[in-house]
């Protein structure tokens, strides 16, 4: 902590920058730097307070104007600065006031990585300096968070120093910040949520589950589905996962039926924390690369996502998208909820052919449906399940004609008519 600091002061390595010249011809117009890190998804928060005692003196005729200066340190080995506090005016011993910082901008979520903090003065005279991370921080006012400032030019030049005074924390208070994905998901126990446990009828997404599910499941053979939940933070850790198993065995996520399903879901209700950000990507890329095993016309893939429409990887979904359209594989994504679905329509791609960085998708293999379309106004009851069918499996034929067709794949000859022993083949000419 420092209200002021310098590698020439701390002993560490000045901090190494990427540039960007800007330049017009035959003017010097500047630079531009850029540094970067992958952001963890951390949303916590910290509320904190220190004081110093006996710090230097630097004023000549008076005391000092200390404050102080977090510094995180990044991956590359370099150190940005994070927050400063205001100067406390004419005094060795300051109490600075309590401030809020979120856990990322302090250590991007590592609670183990080590940041600077020094102290100076109103001019800018360095006092000193110390570092801690985050873990041993959070064991809060203690005697492990009593730190002896030191100042590495005094420590070099003078045999009996010790320090230039010390900095206490005096309190540590962590918060976890909601997001607008907490008030969308919500609680599965409160009845707000899409997701809510209602003993007496279905939720929506149950309801959308059971109905599309019944529709398709008989296009399958075997009548075992792998079902994946994504956006949830699972046990025993609260490891964040976009692609996990509903029945909590990843080895073997396939499910008996729909019913088997929906049980699998109601159990994951009870098992997870619903959680943000909502990625599509994973599950879509799960699914592509089963597909990409089987390119003979012997399956054919058909992945259902129901969503409330909020997605937050867009562009890697259009990717994903983009790549599996050469594969036999076609999605269904059904909207649950008051939402608008415009970034749903977008993917469907009915309008204008989705496209990733330049490359258009070989062929149209999504079909969205808003579920609240097909519910009366109470929400509990489906209006035509005859419609709905219609719908959901509008696109789905000529989906999997057209991967068949560019790839010259013929359906398997028909078997033999069945002939009882004993009786002769007949042929009509």
């Amino acid at each position: 902590m420092t209200d002021w600091f310098h590698p020439e002061h701390s002993g560490i390595a000045p901090v190494q920058l990427h540039s960007l010249k800007l330049w017009i011809p035959g003017k010097k117009c500047g630079t531009i730097v850029v540094k970067a890190e992958e952001l963890s998804n951390c949303r916590e928060s910290v509320m904190m307070q220190f004081c110093g005692n006996k710090l230097d003196k630097k004023d000549f005729f008076g005391k000092s104007d200390p404050f102080l200066v977090f510094y995180r340190s990044n991956e590359d080995g370099t150190f940005t600065i994070c927050h400063k506090t205001e100067v406390v005016k004419n005094t060795l011993n300051p109490v600075w006031q309590a401030f809020k910082i979120s856990v990322r901008a302090l250590c991007n979520g590592d609670y183990d990585r080590y940041g600077v903090f020094c102290t100076g003065r109103g001019s800018h005279d360095f006092i000193g300096e110390f570092s801690t991370s985050y873990r041993e921080l959070s064991r809060g006012q203690s005697q492990f968070n009593v730190y002896e400032v030191i100042n590495p030019k005094k420590k070099g030049k003078k045999k009996k120093y010790l320090n230039s005074g010390t900095v206490t924390l005096l309190s540590f208070l962590v918060d976890t910040e909601v997001t607008f994905l907490d008030f969308i998901k919500g609680n599965p126990a409160q009845p707000t949520s899409l997701h809510y446990m209602n003993p007496y009828q279905l939720n929506t997404y149950a309801m959308a589950l059971k109905a599309v599910g019944d529709i398709i499941q008989d296009y399958d053979s075997d009548k075992m589905f792998p079902a994946l939940g994504f956006g949830a933070k699972l046990p025993p850790d609260g490891r964040i996962s976009h692609e996990f198993a509903l029945n909590g065995n990843p080895q073997n996520p396939y499910c008996n039926g729909i019913d088997g399903v929906m049980e699998a879901y109601y159990q994951s209700l009870k098992s997870v924390q619903l959680y943000g950000p909502t990625n599509f990507s994973p599950v879509i890329n799960h699914v592509a690369r089963y597909a990409a095993s089987v390119k003979d016309g012997s399956q054919y893939f058909i992945l259902l996502i129901i969503t409330d429409g909020v997605i937050s990887d867009m562009a890697q979904t259009k990717e994903s998208i983009v790549n599996a359209a050469s594969l036999p594989m076609s999605i269904i994504i059904v909207g649950v909820g008051p939402a608008e679905f415009d970034a749903m329509i977008e993917l469907d791609g009915d309008e204008v052919r989705i496209s990733s960085r330049g490359r258009y998708a070989e062929r149209d293999i999504v079909q969205f449906v808003p579920f609240r379309d097909y519910i009366d106004r109470t929400g509990n009851h489906i209006l035509s399940l005859a419609r709905l069918a219609k719908d959901v499996l509008a696109e789905i034929p000529d989906q999997f004609l057209s991967y068949m067709r560019t790839r010259g794949i013929k359906p398997s000859p028909a078997p033999p008519p069945y002939t009882p022993p004993g009786h002769p083949l007949q042929t009509q000419i």
